[in-house]
């Protein structure tokens, strides 16, 4: 973007990004396994409208529409100011967001009136609040966030938010752009190099939420399609046929900490057994990797696929009981499935949150209808989503 376009005053940007699952190797990637994530085409869209000062009626403020949760809050920029000193926006490569900073983003955060029941949107206020100015500086504007995902479900709503984020602050600042979009789709892609900036930005604001977040969730939620990851190391994957699966939220709230703790406390009784529970889904991670990256041509081909990525499925959530970490929900959705010969397993920490269930491209839409139904009568809620898409998107107007 030019000087020009900057100079000019208000201009609109949008920036979509991504939930992601986890396919395969939950729990077990934390002891040295492979695992396999992937995006979904749940998305949650930040537009960023910039002001100039004054341009609102007053000295000018940064605005935050939460419109899914009917929240807005508001910081004026001279409050900022006197908060965090003259930030001139620094949109290159971040710096961790420093005890000082987090101390005067803590001391912002005390005006404004959280709900106790959402007392966890703190951590993401201050997020946004290190997003902004460090990208921006004080400059009046208004964020408005939508999003598809459902909240703390593991379905990586907060990398989801963090990304949108900084993809439209940081197009709004000229330091990444579209290029080359033809003008025919609404929402363009950004080039490798600007996603690594925006990925790098995204996992500070996870660190603020998350505190030592793995940067997985935001690595899938900026690059889309399905990533395999061990032991550090990120391995792009690329899916040469459509997944499609049935999501259902059992609602079901769960503590992550003490669940991974709860895996851990079981491998330091059980060493052996527990290794080789470890090693099996290293094997199935690597499996369904290579099956995934396979082209398959014809009906029959692509039913053969399935079936090996449902067995693989259905032996994971196997070793994902045998770590503890199932639940009564799930095991609800997991039997409710099975009734009609679909596979599923339990997606990200367990204990409740998600369920992931494979639906065969063959399958007959009358089945999904009844599953979902049957599913939803439970007090669950169902999403059908495809797996493996786009990352990060902009859209500029």
């Amino acid at each position: 973007m030019s000087n020009d376009d900057r100079d000019r005053g208000s201009m609109e940007v949008r920036a979509r990004a991504p939930g992601k699952i986890i396919l395969v190797g939950e729990h077990a990637v934390v002891h040295g396994s492979a695992a396999v994530a992937a995006a979904i085409d749940l998305y949650t869209t930040s537009s960023l409208s910039l002001l100039h000062e004054g341009e609102d009626g007053g000295a000018g403020a940064v605005e935050l529409d939460l419109r899914d949760s009917a929240l807005v809050f508001s910081w004026p920029c001279s409050s900022l100011r006197r908060a965090l000193g003259e930030v001139s926006g620094k949109a290159g490569a971040p710096t961790p967001c420093s005890p000082d900073e987090l101390a005067a983003i803590a001391k912002l955060m005390e005006g404004q009136e959280i709900p106790e029941a959402k007392i966890w949107l703190s951590a993401g206020l201050s997020a946004f609040l290190y997003l902004y100015t460090s990208i921006l500086g004080c400059r009046p504007g208004k964020v408005v966030v939508t999003s598809d995902l459902p909240i703390g479900a593991g379905l990586g709503s907060s990398a989801a938010f963090c990304v949108s984020m900084s993809g439209a602050l940081l197009t709004a600042a000229g330091t990444v752009g579209v290029g080359g979009g033809s003008g025919v789709e609404e929402w363009e892609l950004f080039g490798k190099d600007d996603l690594e900036l925006v990925n790098q930005w995204a996992f500070q604001g996870e660190k603020i939420i998350h505190g030592k977040p793995s940067g997985i969730d935001n690595s899938v939620s900026t690059f889309g399609s399905m990533i395999k990851f061990k032991k550090g190391e990120l391995t792009n994957l690329k899916s040469r046929n459509p997944v499609k699966m049935l999501i259902t939220d059992t609602r079901v709230g769960r503590n992550t900490k003490a669940l991974v703790a709860g895996v851990s406390e079981r491998a330091s009784r059980h060493p052996d057994a527990m290794a080789s529970v470890f090693h099996a889904v290293n094997s199935i991670s690597e499996e369904l990797s290579s099956i995934v990256e396979l082209a398959a041509e014809d009906e029959i081909a692509i039913t053969s696929k399935e079936d090996k990525l449902a067995e693989l499925m259905e032996m994971n959530q196997g070793l994902l009981q045998c770590m503890g970490v199932s639940h009564s929900s799930i095991e609800t959705v997991l039997q409710t499935t099975l009734k009609y010969s679909l596979v599923s397993k339990l997606t990200g920490a367990g204990g409740g949150g998600c369920v992931l269930t494979l639906i065969p491209t063959l399958s007959a839409n009358i089945v999904l209808e009844k599953v979902a139904t049957e599913l939803e009568s439970h007090g669950f809620r169902c999403f059908k989503v495809e797996v493996g898409g786009r990352g990060l998107q902009v859209c500029r107007g």
